[in-house]
């Protein structure tokens, strides 16, 4: 079964290391084994050594980069390192200037795809700083949409320090992050004191399969959905399979097709696939043989630039779809289509 990676997102000084210390002893205490990538973007690792005490917790630093940008094939080859250990999740403590969104994209390599899911992103936000937060960086338009990317993706947005904020500041942020993210749980807290059954309760040991919903929790205006409630089945075909993650409950989504042997789609049928469902897509990637005999291409869409590129590639042929609340029916619906032009 595929290993749960949980993504915790926020920017700097949010209190991203302390709720992850919190769930380390959490799992610790349930007897779940785990695995941490923490990304620091200095070439000092300020963070990596308060995590000595949890001796049985594997975990890879990525030091001087983002995982989003200059670290990605780093955040690759350490997911597989820690998989070669099997833990029962992942967490991945991201830098204060990463785009969350970003990560669904590397788990969707080729070479660590079918060993791992994202499970969640967990955002955390400073109540004493967040509502300044436009003003702060105004010049910066790519952090002002890099701290909204953080906002709008999670699944769980954890208000911290609310002590350090007044009952009409919390409010407004409340209103924001509805404004922003009308489905996420979100949590005021204070030191990053959360419920762990949040993230942790549907992670069994050896065996990842969704158990019953979590512990109850609240949302603004709104009360969550039980757990497993986007959880979905394999479907297939005899032109191949689409692989639905299962136990995977974020709002960032992959869909992944794998295409199988003499089908070959053509260019201007994969196209017009992805542009008539572009609004809902982040991104899409994957290896695809167009005619038969022919080299295997690599397509890659992120905004509106799609690309060919011709591979050596032997392999499986697959596409991977990737998007916020995705239609996934209706997308495999529309593929089947594809492949029988």
């Amino acid at each position: 079964m595929k290993i749960p990676v949980i993504v915790l997102s926020g920017f700097l000084g949010s209190g991203k290391t302390t709720l992850l210390l919190r769930l380390l002893a959490a799992a610790e205490a349930t007897g779940l084994q785990t695995g941490v990538i923490m990304n620091e973007l200095g070439q000092l690792d300020v963070d990596g050594h308060i995590l000595k005490e949890y001796s049985g917790t594997k975990v890879e630093k990525l030091l001087d980069g983002c995982v989003c940008c200059s670290k990605r094939s780093e955040l690759a080859s350490s997911i597989q390192t820690l998989c070669l250990s099997r833990p029962d999740v992942i967490f991945i403590e991201l830098t204060g200037v990463a785009n969350p969104e970003e990560i669904a994209d590397v788990l969707t390599e080729p070479e660590i795809r079918a060993s791992v899911h994202l499970k969640q992103i967990v955002t955390v936000f400073d109540a004493e700083n967040v509502l300044d937060y436009n003003s702060f960086f105004e010049s910066d338009r790519a952090l002002i949409r890099t701290l909204r990317r953080q906002m709008e993706t999670a699944d769980i947005l954890v208000l911290n320090k609310t002590d350090l904020a007044s009952a009409a500041k919390r409010k407004k942020i409340g209103e924001l992050l509805l404004k922003h993210n009308s489905t996420a749980v979100v949590i005021p807290a204070t030191h990053s004191q959360v419920n762990p059954a949040l993230m942790l309760a549907d992670i069994v040991k050896e065996e990842r399969q969704p158990a019953s919903a979590a512990a109850s929790s609240f949302r603004i205006l709104k009360h969550a959905p039980a757990a497993g409630s986007r959880s979905h089945s394999l479907h297939s075909s005899r032109t191949g399979h689409v692989d639905i993650e299962t136990a995977s409950f974020s709002r960032v989504q992959t869909l992944s097709i794998s295409l199988a042997e003499g089908i070959f789609p053509g260019r201007r049928a994969v196209e017009k696939y992805l542009q008539k469902n572009k609004n809902q897509l982040l991104r899409a990637k994957g290896y695809i043989r167009l005619q038969p005999n022919s080299p295997v291409m690599l397509l890659q869409l992120a905004g509106n630039q799609l690309t060919w590129t011709e591979t050596s590639r032997q392999g499986e042929c697959y596409l991977v779809l990737i998007g916020i609340d995705l239609n996934k029916q209706e997308l495999e619906e529309q593929w089947r289509r594809v492949e029988r032009l």
